[in-house]
């Protein structure tokens, strides 16, 4: 590979997979899966041509896949995987173990709607219903940030020994073409160490993982884990710095956009957020006041930088690509547990907007937001389309 950056018109996918190569994984466990599987062929060309030097496992289950990753990791190795949907939701039993295991596992996730009934749509649901597993989660918007936010990943999840997922929205990212800058692998080798963890699986010093435990060690252990998520937003915005010094690309875990002097907030993940731009760009254009709040780490919630990223606001549009049935939109209920008990809270309006992949355009965004003002939209999840 040149030793310079180079732009390259790549999907999501492939992007995903560019950023899995300069990482240089040694173990990557993979099920193909619609509309992941584009990674995995990717990276099989990678390993064709001799420049992806990985040990590509192909199991016959998610569930297998993830039953390979623990142990890679447990080893020393570093190990990269990817998934989407159904593939997820079989890994649900697992994914509690490998941050039980502590261990860091990066691994992409395609959200797409979950069955029944079957469909192929960009959603969120798939990885909103494993928010409690221990895993941490990145929503991205574009094809380069899905790149950059995989290597970013592993420094992450190596330094606080947890597993961490990149996740990108069906079609909208995963299958769109975009130009792509491509770090030099030099400068990502300075950027990511090898992956050198304190404890590991060794014949010379004998450990154990998995052990059934007394209930105060497995108290213990659960603070542990605690303590490391707390640590996450800290750590995520420092190596998202260094990243940004190193080739000028910037997410934060939190983004603001046009919001000085905005009285009202769109505020949404993943693919949303090009199309909340554009309308944010259109009424900013008519002389309305309204900006963008990005939220591209979702686990740990980075409850306190949200607090100060909300401050000012009359009108808050919380926009949802995904339903958790009996609850309604996940990201408009989190936030309102976030202002919870705050000095001055905005009004918030949740909006079940895009759900199994329906189209929302800037258009639609203003109207949204010219409802929510003018008091048509509740501040319970409301449907709209």
């Amino acid at each position: 590979m040149s030793s310079k950056a180079q732009t390259i018109l790549l999907t999501g996918n492939q992007a995903v997979a560019w950023g899995a190569r300069l990482a240089r994984p040694k173990v990557v466990p993979v099920y193909p899966i619609t509309p992941q599987t584009p990674v995995l062929e990717q990276l099989t060309e990678f390993a064709a041509e001799g420049t992806f030097d990985a040990e590509i496992i192909t199991p016959e289950s998610e569930h297998s896949v993830m039953s390979a990753c623990i142990p890679a990791s447990l080893v020393g190795t570093r190990v990269f995987t990817a998934t989407a949907s159904q593939g997820l939701l079989l890994m649900h039993e697992l994914l509690h173990y490998a941050s039980g295991a502590r261990a860091p596992i990066v691994m992409v996730n395609v959200n797409r709607t979950v069955a029944s009934p079957w469909a192929f749509w960009p959603d969120q649901t798939d990885s909103l219903s494993q928010r409690d597993t221990g895993w941490i989660q990145y929503y991205v918007e574009s094809a380069q940030e899905a790149l950059d936010s995989v290597l970013q990943a592993f420094r992450v999840a190596e330094e606080l020994l947890l597993p961490t997922m990149v996740n990108l929205d069906a079609f909208y990212v995963s299958h769109a073409l975009e130009p792509v800058q491509v770090p030099a692998q030099d400068l990502v080798d300075g950027y990511l160490p090898p992956f050198n963890p304190p404890h590991r699986f060794d014949t010379d010093k004998v450990e154990s993982w998995g052990n059934v435990a007394t209930q105060d060690m497995y108290y213990r252990h659960r603070q542990g884990l605690s303590e490391a998520m707390a640590r996450v937003p800290a750590l995520a915005a420092q190596v998202d710095h260094e990243w940004a010094q190193l080739t000028g690309r910037s997410y934060g875990v939190i983004e603001r956009y046009r919001c000085d002097g905005a009285r009202t907030a769109i505020v949404t993940m993943g693919s949303m957020c090009g199309t909340a731009r554009d309308a944010v760009d259109a009424m900013r254009d008519a002389g309305i006041a309204v900006g963008l709040v990005k939220v591209r780490l979702f686990r740990p919630l980075p409850a306190a930088a949200l607090r100060v990223a909300l401050t000012g606001f009359d009108d808050i549009i919380v926009l949802d690509r995904n339903y958790s049935p009996g609850y309604g939109g996940v990201l408009h209920q989190e936030l309102r547990s976030v202002l919870y008990g705050a000095p001055v809270t905005p009004r918030m309006h949740g909006l079940l907007a895009g759900v199994g992949g329906v189209n929302v355009s800037p258009a639609k965004v203003a109207e949204f937001v010219r409802q929510a003002v003018q008091g048509e939209v509740q501040n319970e999840s409301q449907w709209v389309r």
